[in-house]
């Protein structure tokens, strides 16, 4: 394989696997983790919450 045939293949990947609720499993796991803590849980878990849904609208 050359150089070209390779950049090709990992600019692929993240093509190939956006939408993946794989990938977004991570963020949701940490979001149901943090929204746990009394009183600020919810609040405190918005980015992980948009880190969800931008990878897996």
């Amino acid at each position: 394989m050359n150089l070209f045939s390779r950049l090709v293949l990992v600019l692929l990947i993240p093509v190939v696997v956006s939408g993946c609720g794989v990938l977004a499993a991570p963020c949701r796991i940490a979001s149901a983790g943090i929204k746990m803590v009394p009183i600020i849980g919810h609040a405190a878990a918005l980015p992980t919450d948009a880190c969800a849904a931008v990878i897996d609208p």
